[in-house]
This record gives C-alpha cells, structure tokens and sequence, in this order.
C-alpha cells in the first residue's frame, strides 16, 4: 500500500493509531475511505463531525436546508451567527476547520428517486434523514449497489441504530411500514448519542474492526440512561432486498 498519510497526520492521530487493530494501516484505511452523509441535521452534525475528525479522507455531505433557529437545539455544526446561511456551507466550513486534511463536497440539494444514485455514487452511506421517503431512496440506491447503509433514528429522548450490509441483513424495507410523521420531539443529546454510534460504525466497516450493528437495533433510552437490543431479521417477502440476496447466492 502507497502511504497517503503524511507525517503531521500520524501526529493527529497519534492516539486512535496507538489502538490494536488500528495503526498506520488503519488511518491509510481511513484516509482512502469515501462516505455520504445524508442529511445534516441532529444526526448528521455529530456523525459527520467525528468522521471528519477520524480522518476519513473524502466526505460527501448533502442537504438542501438553511439554518433557522429552531436548529440549535441539537445541530452541533451552526451557531445563531449561521442563521439564514446554507447548512451545507456552513458545515464545510466548520468541518474543513477541524480537520484540513481531509476533502469535503458540500451539495445542496434534495434527494430525489433522480438524482439519489448519483449522489450516493460508490460511497459508504450515513442516513441520517429525517424522513422515511427519503431513507427508502437511500435504501434502493445501497441494495443496488451493494453498498452499506448505516442507519440512524430519533424521537425525544430516544434513539436507534442498526446497520445494514446488503445481502447479510434486512433493509430498512423490513424494518419499516407506514408512514414516519415528519415533525417530532428531540431532545438534542439523543441524535448526538446515535450520530457518535453511526459515525462508530462506519468507522468500524472500514477498518474491519469490531461487531457491526447486523442483524442488530441497538435501543438508546436517555431518560432511563439504558441500552437494549432487539434481534432483527430479514422479512423474507421483502421485494426490496431480495435481488442482493439472490446475488448474494442466499
């Protein structure tokens, strides 16, 4: 492997390379890895912010929104001096802030079933949407493209995070019907618990460390200050995976 990390990184990250399983190789990982944040509100502020700090070298992040008030409550990345701006502006800039190591493609935009596959591109997906219209899209786009897909959901004071590998585990077609209401509570410590276990994860995916969330909803109770677990399994009558589990010889 070519070194792409310099030798002021290796400084920068002197501690989580210090980690078993971690080392230069690791960072090298890290520093080569492309990932999507979908959304940067609760959840995608804190995921994105510690990816950005990990030292994942390439960072996608898309939203369409500009920063009101009602935000600050629990989206880490703006200030009352941001409001009005693009989140996707202001969240480059605070992001390339903390670590100028790394590459940082801002697009605001909405998702849409035309333009979710170019968007997603080959990158590793972070879904921290706040509706399920929008999830389902980037369901579609890492069933078909055999990407991971790592999920993340709030109300209140509570939260979850599974994350899905097409062809081992369900999608979020298995997990979800109906319909999300679009406005709910939000305590602002919850999206930061889930964002941080998001960001975990995908840190975890691509050095190829640790137990992934598969198969696995890990329940965050903030008011109880508890996790649970709950087993998850793949509906076998869910049309949207079955073709990666058929190509996946299962």
């Amino acid at each position: 492997m070519v070194l792409v990390v310099s030798e002021r990184e290796l400084l920068k990250y002197d501690r989580q390379i210090m980690m078993p399983g971690w080392g230069e190789e690791g960072q090298e990982k890290l520093k080569r890895a492309r990932v999507v944040v979908a959304g940067l509100g609760g959840l995608g502020t804190p995921a994105v912010t510690y990816l950005a700090v990990a030292g994942v070298g390439r960072i996608r992040i898309i939203d369409d929104g500009t920063v009101e008030i009602g935000n600050l409550n629990r989206q880490i990345l703006y200030s009352e001096n941001d409001l009005g701006r693009k989140k996707v502006d202001v969240a480059r800039e605070r992001l390339e802030s903390l670590n100028a190591d790394i590459e940082v493609e801002a697009i605001g935009e909405v998702i849409t079933a035309e333009n979710v596959s170019e968007l997603v591109s080959d990158y590793l997906i972070v879904d921290a949407m706040d509706n399920l219209p929008a999830r389902y899209l980037l369901n579609a786009v890492a069933l078909e493209r055999r990407l991971p897909l790592f999920h993340g959901a709030v109300y209140g004071f509570e939260g979850r995070a599974t994350t899905i590998i097409p062809g081992k585990t369900g999608c979020l077609r298995c997990l979800y019907q109906g319909v999300v209401p679009g406005k709910t509570t939000v305590v602002g410590v919850a999206p930061g618990v889930i964002g941080c276990i998001e960001a975990a994860e995908v840190i975890k995916y691509v050095l190829g460390m640790g137990e992934l969330l598969c198969d696995r909803m890990l329940i965050y109770d903030g008011l109880a200050a508890s996790f649970s677990e709950v087993r998850l399994r793949r509906n076998p009558q869910c049309d949207a995976c079955q073709s990666a589990w058929s190509a996946a010889g299962q």
